[in-house]
């Protein structure tokens, strides 16, 4: 299980109480009905071995720093049809940060990007902050220069969606709904319909973003891990996914969720058979039942026990056939 989520998530939920308090401090709109479904998103994250939350350059896992805006291209290209013909994903959600976008790894690091357009593949491009954030923008200037250069490049791409910051458990609602405010503003040629705006917390709760006037139009992030409660029981789980979406089914992607699949867990023994097996089915019979995309954690991350690929000479292959059943049935298949 990754590092990220055992020492920063496991936390989220306490941090997520502020947050929601905080919402008083806004005057929101009504409750909004679902306009449209997302479960045009199924997908997968395509992370750093080393994690997202990095101080450098995030390289996903296959990738090198040394690498040319060709090479990456090639192993790119090689990983994303494997991402389709072994999973059936058409999205893809790729690590930014500012060192990455403003200094020379940026230049090769489009070949990933562009390998997954090419390859007709949505991307969702989401940044990330440095590994001892504080769950905030550090730096607005680079943060605001990072997106200026992104937007440039892939601002006018109909299949390129930006998430201005991942997990921003540092922020009130108030606050984050500010930050959000200001990104739309500066980058308002982008269409709302290709923002992904990030649950508060982290990531666990959309309820207040949803509701915030100033973000209508968006789509909205949720995070949803299983360690984060020990329910064994289907049903328990889907009440407590469901409080955290709300009234939002129709402009949520679950753009992070995931389970052990290297462990030889069964997931298809029955859906009340265990705390991961009743969370994964929660998961992915909610994604179904109620139209929503999701983007799984992670399809291919050395070393982390939810990774559903693995190296595999030069291919990838899949670590378990039951977690990749279960996902694709969130999906629609």
């Amino acid at each position: 299980m990754p590092t990220r989520t055992f020492t920063r998530k496991s936390i989220g939920c306490l941090l997520t109480v502020t947050a929601v308090i905080c919402a008083s401090q806004l005057a929101f709109a009504p409750v909004q009905p679902a306009a449209a479904a997302t479960n045009q998103f199924k997908g997968v994250n395509w992370a750093d071995a080393r994690d997202n939350y990095n101080t450098g350059w995030v390289i996903p896992d296959g990738l090198a720093a040394s690498d040319s805006y060709s090479q990456v291209y090639s192993v790119a290209d090689k990983y994303i049809k494997a991402f389709q013909s072994n999973l059936g994903a058409n999205t893809v959600r790729l690590p930014i940060n500012p060192p990455s976008v403003s200094q020379s790894w940026w230049s090769a690091y489009r070949g990933a990007i562009d390998a997954a357009l090419a390859d007709g593949m949505k991307v969702v491009i989401s940044a990330w902050t440095e590994k001892t954030s504080v769950g905030t923008v550090t730096d607005m200037t680079a943060w605001k220069a990072m997106w200026s250069t992104v937007v440039g490049a892939y601002g006018s791409n109909g299949n390129v969606y930006f998430e201005p910051l991942n997990e921003p458990y540092g922020y009130s609602l108030s606050q984050w709904v500010s930050v959000c405010s200001s990104w739309l503003s500066q980058f308002s040629s982008v269409p709302r319909s290709r923002v992904v705006i990030s649950g508060t917390g982290y990531n666990d709760n959309v309820t207040g973003v949803g509701a915030s006037s100033a973000l209508n139009g968006t789509l909205l992030s949720l995070h949803y891990y299983g360690y984060w409660n020990s329910y064994t029981k289907e049903s328990s789980w889907v009440s407590d996914l469901k409080n955290r979406i709300g009234g939002y089914t129709g402009r949520t992607i679950i753009d992070e969720f995931g389970a052990p699949m290297t462990t030889g867990t069964n997931y298809l023994t029955g859906h009340d058979n265990g705390q991961f097996q009743s969370y994964l089915a929660a998961v992915t019979d909610t994604a179904r039942s109620d139209g929503m995309g999701s983007v799984y954690w992670p399809a291919l991350r050395t070393g982390d026990s939810y990774s559903l690929q693995a190296h595999n000479g030069s291919g990838l292959s899949d670590t378990n056939s039951s977690g990749v059943t279960q996902v694709r049935w969130g999906w629609g298949y």
